[in-house]
């Protein structure tokens, strides 16, 4: 009966070892819906026949099954990955853009990041010259010849759709030399939604896919993980807190505790908590922390590198002020200057403010002396609030443990 509810579940949840981009919170919350659809699946089955389980068997089945298969679908995708690092198990493609920027050369530029994807990228074809790709083979009129003295397994097209007769010529070309075709939208570089596709009779119809978090379970999920974490170190708060408050009176007089005002949930302001890592001084909401900043003493210096001066901030997420995982709150006046420069910053307060965040765990922490540092802590803020599961959160805690163990080279 295990047997028969593991063929339906992967029956219906096939799709997972189809894929080459996967990433692992992905792998997890897709292994929790193979969970819950086996057990539900298998008891319906013991219901038709008479087997003496108890409640405590059938648990201690799910917990190990739950790990063992985790374990098997993490470890074998990694291994996968490596093997197709070492040029292995690859598909050949080539890239029909539209010259040196757009969506092919952003294509490009994923692909080539992480070779695990396993895609050799053969050519890349436009009527734009692009000498300055090395994949550069030449003009769309150049492919055919290419493809017939070439082994190519995909073509990815990303020609504008107002070139028709191109398009066709390409969809044509691959059909005759059984290849598979894939067209990429010519899309903003700042859309990075998701999108969904459905067809209203022979037209195909894109519509984004709205942000997980709308959803009041995801929500509810969210501040129920956050309540139940930050009540239990708030419970052993004095152990934790008690040695780093006679570190922060020790070092310099002052209070325990810095208060600062700081950008929250749609936009509105909040007292953020922090252990104070400065001397007391009078352009603390206005000046940023540097690296070899002045104001800092010698112990605020240590609990910024290891981000042992956030843990306060677990007094905001209790109060629903924050959540454990998030884009990191500004201060308000960066708040004001920061939304007038740059596209989109207003779109990371749609959600919660956060200890840590997608954004500082990829190394977009500490001063934005350039605007490009914000620029790009605001894309990854962006990206975590339209791909949000509760996986990724797991994922981005473990790494913020990581990196504060390791010691953070951009925590100031």
């Amino acid at each position: 009966m295990l047997n028969i509810a593991f063929l339906v579940v992967v029956y219906v949840l096939s799709t997972l070892h189809d894929k080459r981009v996967v990433y692992i919170d992905r792998v997890l919350m897709l292994l929790l819906k193979y969970v819950l659809l086996h057990s539900v699946i298998f008891l319906m089955l013991l219901s038709f026949v008479d087997l003496d389980l108890s409640w405590k068997t059938i648990i201690l089945f799910y917990l190990i099954f739950t790990a063992a298969l985790s374990l098997w679908w993490i470890v074998s995708r990694k291994l996968l990955k490596w093997y197709r690092s070492k040029g292995f198990n690859y598909k050949r493609i080539v890239i029909v853009g539209s010259g040196t920027s757009g969506a092919g050369v952003r294509l490009m530029q994923e692909l080539e990041h992480d070779q695990g994807y396993g895609y050799h990228i053969v050519g890349f074809f436009s009527d734009e010259p692009a000498t300055d790709i090395s994949y550069y083979k030449g003009s769309i009129g150049d492919l055919e010849q290419f493809v017939a003295e070439n082994s190519v397994d995909e073509v990815y097209c990303a020609i504008p759709e107002n070139e028709r007769q191109e398009l066709q010529n390409i969809i044509s070309l691959a059909e005759r030399n059984a290849i598979d075709f894939f067209y990429v939208p010519q899309f903003s570089k700042y859309i990075s939604r998701r999108f969904e596709i459905e067809n209203f009779g022979a037209v195909p119809v894109l519509s984004i896919h709205p942000h997980p978090l709308n959803n009041p379970v995801n929500m509810a999920i969210k501040r129920g993980f956050d309540l139940l974490v930050s009540s239990i170190v708030l419970l052993f708060s004095p152990i934790i807190f008690l040695p780093i408050a006679i570190g922060v009176k020790l070092s310099s007089p002052g209070p325990v505790f810095f208060k600062q005002e700081r950008t929250g949930y749609r936009g509105k302001s909040f007292n953020c908590l922090k252990f104070r890592s400065m001397r007391v001084n009078d352009k603390s909401d206005s000046l940023q922390a540097t690296k070899d900043d002045p104001r800092k003493t010698k112990f605020g210096n240590f609990i910024r590198k290891t981000s042992l001066d956030e843990l306060p901030q677990f007094i905001n997420v209790f109060m629903g002020d924050m959540s454990i995982v998030g884009p990191r709150p500004h201060m308000v006046q960066q708040t004001q200057e920061y939304s007038e420069l740059i596209d989109k910053y207003m779109l990371r307060h749609t959600l919660k403010p956060g200890i840590t965040g997608w954004a500082q765990v990829n190394g977009f922490r500490g001063p934005t002396d350039e605007l490009w540092k914000m620029e790009k802590r605001v894309e990854y803020d962006v990206w975590y609030a339209e791909n949000w599961n509760f996986m990724l959160d797991i994922k981005i805690m473990f790494l913020t443990v990581v990196n504060a163990i390791s010691g953070e080279q951009n925590a100031m």
